[in-house]
């Protein structure tokens, strides 16, 4: 009876493994057109140097979940390489969102005129604004993020970074502690450490998403050109939902709703991360695509000629015939892939009066 149930066991094991393989098969194809697309129109830097950093969210999540299920024996080196990449990718949502505002400084200057208008006004529903002013830091965060300017940035910053840090460091803690025989992965029992880290990071992690949805609660009508709001749907998707499903998984486990025996709980995580990464490679795909930077500033990539013909011509103003001077300027632009001619004629009567036609 135990070997039926192996071979039934390691046939669902298989069957599970080409699966995933499929739907990772179509979420690095995906990812990769996607990421290519970038690079091949690479005209904001700025901007697309951090959208690279999300889209290869995708591929690695697919590629270690799915190596992960295939040899088990690697699970936690995957876990952490993926929890550390998730803790870079976070960071990196966030700059995509100050780049697109156009940078840091500018984020300052918005979030300062932000502080300063809302201050201006006497009332708001009826209340004034004074004595909030009085409040900390952090109560003007919760209730009047605006008021707090440029502070605002710096806790919306230190919202992504204590996350990476804390990520990062329960994750090789968790290694430690694997190595140790005390981890007890999806275990909720007080000796062992899972719960504790656990807690850690889901504390971490909301007060992460609180600031950046903070942050984007003040600064979506600057953002609206990028759709901000399926932007931060599609990341919250990958990053937070799938630390929850694996939570999620865990305790389901531990009440014995679902089976809890070999590794079945790490190994239904990975499947469903596979298949989640494809869903996800198809949203990507519209959510951040390269359509809007397909095009190649002049400045920094083409050449401008400029040529001015002037031709002197008659003009006849009644009887009498006066002097004017045609003078054609053609600007042409020359870049890969473009061409561009803009003629301006400016006719000079008398070398006094200009008309421009």
């Amino acid at each position: 009876m135990n070997s039926f149930d192996e071979s039934t066991e390691r046939h669902y094991h298989t069957l599970a493994i080409i699966i995933a393989a499929c739907f990772v098969l179509v979420a690095l194809i995906l990812s990769s057109v996607t990421i290519i697309q970038h690079l091949k129109f690479y005209t904001n830097p700025e901007e697309q140097k951090w959208i690279v950093a999300v889209l290869l969210m995708v591929p690695i999540y697919a590629t270690e979940s799915l190596f992960s299920l295939w040899k088990p024996v690697f699970a936690l080196a995957c876990d952490i390489l993926r929890s550390c990449y998730e803790a870079f990718a976070l960071y990196s949502f966030g700059s995509y969102l100050i780049a697109c505002l156009g940078g840091e400084r500018r984020v300052v200057e918005l979030l300062e005129n932000e502080k300063e208008a809302l201050l201006r006004k006497p009332l708001l529903d009826g209340k004034d604004l004074k004595p909030d002013l009085n409040r900390t830091s952090l109560c003007k965060f919760f209730r009047q993020p605006r008021v707090l300017g440029e502070r605002l940035l710096q806790i919306e910053k230190f919202g992504l970074v204590q996350y990476m840090i804390l990520k990062t460091l329960c994750s090789f803690l968790a290694m430690v502690l694997e190595l140790l025989g005390v981890y007890g992965d999806g275990e909720f029992k007080g000796y062992y450490g899972y719960p504790y880290i656990a807690f850690i990071i889901n504390c971490s992690q909301m007060w992460a998403l609180y600031c950046l949805v903070k942050f984007y609660h003040v600064t979506r009508e600057r953002l609206q050109p990028i759709r901000p709001l399926a932007k931060f749907i599609s990341f919250k998707a990958i990053v937070f939902a799938t630390w929850w499903q694996g939570v999620g998984i865990a305790l389901l486990c531990y009440l014995e709703v679902l089976p809890n025996k070999g590794r079945f709980q790490t190994e239904l995580q990975d499947f469903l991360i596979c298949v989640e990464m494809a869903i996800a490679a198809v949203a990507h795909i519209f959510v951040f695509s390269a359509k809007p930077y397909h095009f190649l500033p002049v400045s920094e990539y083409g050449n401008i000629s400029t040529n001015t013909i002037k031709e002197v011509v008659k003009v006849e103003e009644g009887d009498e015939e006066k002097p004017a001077v045609i003078e054609k300027t053609e600007t042409k632009v020359e870049a890969p892939g473009t061409s561009v001619k803009e003629s301006v004629q400016e006719m000079v009567v008398e070398g006094s009066q200009h008309v421009s036609c």
